[in-house]
């Protein structure tokens, strides 16, 4: 899935789109996406000046709009917004820094008409950097 298809799914537009390119979708039940972390990303001025490293709240946020390309490509939910609900079990084990290719997999273990969970996981360079289990709503 490229670009343009990313946009008829998430409602996020520059500079809150994270989401460059899907490369695995299995629709309702998983994805995989990326990210290309570069320094011209905006909230690299201040975070930290001298010392570049990507937000984690932003990492999460990735991996959420990851998953929902995973949702909101069903036919049923197509159109629609999802939301977070909560975010558990929150672990962030690396940097995600300039040059980095942030790879983020979600897998969708509960859906409901109007809710879901799913393990998140992002990965640089076959490492993990941070994962989550994250609820979304879908209104």
């Amino acid at each position: 899935m490229d670009i343009r298809e990313i946009l008829s799914f998430l409602p996020h537009r520059y500079p809150f789109l994270l989401v460059d390119r899907v490369i695995e979708l299995e629709p309702g039940v998983r994805v995989k996406a990326i990210k290309n972390v570069t320094f011209n990303e905006n909230f690299f001025q201040g975070h930290f000046p001298g010392e570049p490293v990507m937000p984690g709240v932003l990492i999460l946020e990735a991996l959420g709009q990851a998953g929902a390309c995973a949702v909101l490509s069903m036919e049923e939910y197509k159109g629609k917004m999802i939301y977070f609900g909560a975010m558990d079990k929150v672990k962030f084990r690396k940097k995600v820094v300039p040059g980095d290719r942030l790879e983020l997999v979600m897998e969708v273990t509960k859906l409901k008409a109007s809710a879901g969970i799913g393990q998140a996981v992002a990965w640089v360079d076959g490492k993990k950097v941070a994962e989550a289990q994250l609820t979304f709503m879908i209104g």
